[in-house]
């Protein structure tokens, strides 16, 4: 079961400042940089899938982005060019050490989560550079260039830099048998959907209310999706279903890209406005959004970013919404069914809403919009469990 630990490890990733010795016209963070690696690791996986008829292990691919996401917590301090002498030289040293500050945390999470974190970390064979692992290194690669891309705009007269362009895009083109790689080169379609994801690093949550730490949309929906994974272990989800219930939560807030963050309050204060709201939303994906990506790839955008807090199926090619826990728990948790837990999803987003008023008010910075969205949350989830996990109880870990 999740837990406060985890949580708190995930939630450090919002405070590591990435690039900070160099000039940076806006912040970047690590929790946003890892949530638009996996945005990339999506469209690299899809596009080995859908182009090569490669078998993609999504479990594998989402389970390694975690790991990943976990050893650069730990270690973030280190440049990157240090990160790899280190890592050549004294790599199994380090990552054991790792292990045991995660150990306490993760060992009780079901699914053997530690065993193959460890064996992720520790072991030759499993290192050798499987398809998931490729591609999660390219998407690692790619997210950092566009990274790059900003500060080289604002660094360009610092000694060393146009190196550190050079190396990056040797390194990128290490990748370059990667279908998704070669299109995202061109700087085209493809490269206009990940920018556009991208582009989320640049809104705050919470934007009307000062906060620490600050988060981002895109920082926000990763750590939505990681809880959506742990919880989707617990229930024992079917892997359609992780998958679908990972990916949904990492996509979810797509359309506010060309809408914003368009705040709770203001979306209910109006009758008839959150309809509205989602109409031009909608819109707005078929027109801006889906162009950018192929064809086959647009229903699955479409179900994870429409009704996306409503539990649902596909049956014989149609989208079955608004179903019981009890009916995607025990008729429909099977891969051949699509299933999706869009009521978890829900709980998962306001779980991280929470703990983002929590976390600011433990810095010493409280707002009106802060307390009445805590208090709200408090009062929801109170004794609260849906699918069998206590909600309750881990909204009570974060009551300040």
């Amino acid at each position: 079961m999740i837990n406060k630990g985890i949580v708190e490890k995930i939630y450090e990733a919002a405070n590591i400042q990435r690039w900070n010795d160099y000039v940076r016209p806006v912040e970047l963070t690590e929790v946003d940089k890892q949530a638009h690696k996996m945005v990339l690791a999506y469209v690299l996986a899809r596009f080995e899938e859908t182009e090569r008829k490669a078998v993609i292990d999504w479990r594998a691919l989402i389970e390694g982005g975690i790991f990943e996401f976990f050893q650069r917590v730990i270690l973030t301090d280190l440049r990157p060019d240090v990160f790899h002498k280190v890592m050549a030289s004294k790599g199994t040293e380090l990552n054991k050490w790792i292990l045991e500050q995660y150990e306490s945390d993760l060992k009780n999470v079901k699914g053997h989560f530690f065993d193959k974190f460890a064996t992720y970390l520790l072991d030759d064979q499993a290192q050798d550079l499987s398809l998931e692992r490729k591609i999660l290194q390219a998407a690692h690669y790619l997210a950092t260039n566009w990274e790059f891309r900003i500060i080289h705009h604002a660094s360009s007269f610092i000694y060393g830099i146009d190196k550190i362009k050079e190396k990056l895009e040797n390194q990128i083109e290490d990748y370059s048998d990667l279908i998704g790689v070669q299109k995202i080169a061109l700087g085209k379609k493809s490269f206009g959907f990940v920018d556009l994801c991208g582009q989320l690093r640049f809104q705050q949550r919470w934007a009307q209310s000062p906060r620490l730490p600050k988060t981002s949309v895109l920082g926000h929906l990763l750590i939505v999706a990681m809880f959506s994974y742990f919880f989707s272990v617990e229930i024992g989800a079917c892997p359609k279903r992780l998958y679908n219930n990972y990916f949904c939560a990492l996509f979810h807030d797509l359309p506010e890209v060309l809408t914003r963050d368009i705040i709770s309050p203001i979306k209910t204060s109006v009758e008839g406005l959150q309809e509205i709201i989602k109409e031009y939303e909608a819109i707005q994906l078929e027109e801006k959004v889906l162009p950018l990506l192929p064809t086959s790839w647009h229903k699955e955008i479409k179900y994870f970013t429409q009704d996306e807090f409503t539990n649902k199926i596909i049956k014989d090619g149609v989208v079955i919404k608004d179903l019981s826990q009890e009916e995607l728990d025990e008729l429909y948790n099977a891969d051949c069914f699509a299933p999706l837990d869009g009521r978890l999803l829900k709980a998962c987003d306001h779980l991280a809403a929470f703990i983002e008023a929590s976390l600011s008010f433990q810095h010493g910075i409280r707002s009106h919009h802060l307390e009445e969205g805590y208090q709200k949350l408090k009062s929801l989830y109170n004794q609260k469990t849906m699918a069998g996990i206590d909600f309750g109880r881990i909204f009570n870990f974060f009551v300040v």
